[in-house]
């Protein structure tokens, strides 16, 4: 295979999006309402993202919906983007997850390009394009997809959390965000308990009862399921990099949280 050659002002440069545009490749964009009465498209719910003394954690419930069906019960909802960067979706769910791809691909191209990698900023920037090149979808026949990008700056020595509109927007969050049909109810949990200075075990902890907070009122979003071992994906980013939560972890913060639901739970007697 022969890479492409360009002629002199048309190279796309560092820009994997622009590379695809100018070889042809780019994905075909979908402008059209879908028939009447056609199937419903699985659809991502709830995701959540904090920051906490040491960077970033994230997390996402497991259940993707087609209308009142459950389509998947065990969807991964949260990603890496590169190294020091993470990605978690909301929306349209193969859509989603074809955008994460590709957005992981422009991060490795321009740093094999340019020889160092893009700022944090500049990632979420990127990102951000890539929901506005989709807005024709999201307008046209409701394929909308909403993103939360997190990382930890390198530079700045802290986590950063930066969320999302259907126009590509995109509005950095000083301590925490949620979004997708949940979301509402995770914030109203984190909202009480988050502070700056949690600790790890802290952090997933609140992360994962956030989850569950919103399963609770929320059809759409999926709670932990103990039966088939099926818990939300949780993610830190911090100094050390992005590094995937284990299950066990996530299984027994679930419990711990339980635990002191029921503790706060009155006993109502006839």
């Amino acid at each position: 295979m022969t890479l492409p050659v360009f002629p002199p002002g048309a190279d796309p440069g560092a820009s994997f999006g622009a590379l695809l545009q100018r070889s042809g490749l780019a994905p075909v964009q979908v402008t059209e309402q879908p028939p009447p009465g056609g199937p419903s498209l699985p659809h991502a719910t709830t995701i959540v993202a904090m920051r906490y003394a040491d960077g970033v954690v994230m997390a996402g419930d497991r259940r993707a919906t087609a209308g009142n069906v459950i389509a998947h019960r065990s969807m991964d909802k949260v990603f890496p983007a590169d190294r020091f960067s993470g990605v978690s979706i909301s929306g349209v769910a193969g859509i989603a997850a074809e955008m994460v791809k590709l957005f992981q691909l422009e991060l490795e191209h321009y740093e094999k390009v340019e020889g160092v990698p893009l700022s944090l900023e500049g990632k979420a920037n990127r990102l951000g394009n890539m929901v506005r090149q989709n807005l024709p979808a999201a307008m046209g026949s409701g394929m909308v997809v909403i993103p939360i990008f997190a990382g930890y700056d390198v530079r700045r020595r802290e986590g950063r959390i930066f969320n999302y509109d259907i126009t590509g927007g995109r509005y950095e969050e000083a301590e925490f965000h949620a979004t997708g049909s949940g979301g509402i109810y995770a914030r109203g949990l984190i909202k009480q308990a988050w502070r700056p200075t949690m600790t790890r075990e802290e952090a997933v902890s609140l992360a994962t009862g956030s989850l569950f907070e919103a399963a609770d009122d929320d059809s759409a979003t999926g709670g932990p399921d103990t039966i088939r071992g099926i818990f939300p994906s949780v993610a830190t980013i911090t100094a050390a990099g992005y590094m995937d939560v284990p299950e066990g972890e996530i299984a027994a913060a679930f419990e711990q949280f339980l635990a002191r639901k029921r503790a706060a739970v009155p006993v109502v007697r006839p």
